[in-house]
């Protein structure tokens, strides 16, 4: 897995329990690997379809520093499947986990559309 991006936790992003709150931990997560799976589709419209279970193994804490990695799960002629870690930059404690995000490349109506890109060739 290859780690690609990095958020600082800062108050505005604290849940009452002074924890990064989860709705802003799955935001960036979602927003990271639909980047993600453009550069490996080469897709410029595309819609998230599908993230599986979220295992929220850690809490962060403000002032630490995430670091998000990705990695190709599965390619198909429409979507792109990627998996999820979230760590520490620090302690390299991981944070999060995401077996599964589904991406699927649309047309100008929303339509799914092949996206190009070979299953084998990323």
């Amino acid at each position: 897995m290859k780690f690609y991006s990095r958020h600082w936790v800062k108050p505005e992003h604290l849940n009452p329990a002074n924890t990064l709150f989860g709705g802003q931990i799955l935001a960036w997560i979602d927003e990271e690997a639909a980047i993600f799976a453009a550069c490996q589709m080469k897709s410029e419209r595309h819609v998230t379809k599908l993230i599986s279970e979220i295992n929220f193994l850690q809490p962060a804490r403000q002032g630490d520093v995430l670091e998000f990695g990705f990695e190709l799960v599965s390619m198909g002629s429409s979507s792109i499947t990627v998996a999820c870690l979230v760590r520490n930059k620090v302690t390299g404690e991981p944070v999060v986990a995401i077996d599964k995000l589904v991406f699927v490349h649309v047309d100008e109506q929303g339509k799914p559309a092949p996206h190009g890109i070979r299953a084998n060739a990323a």
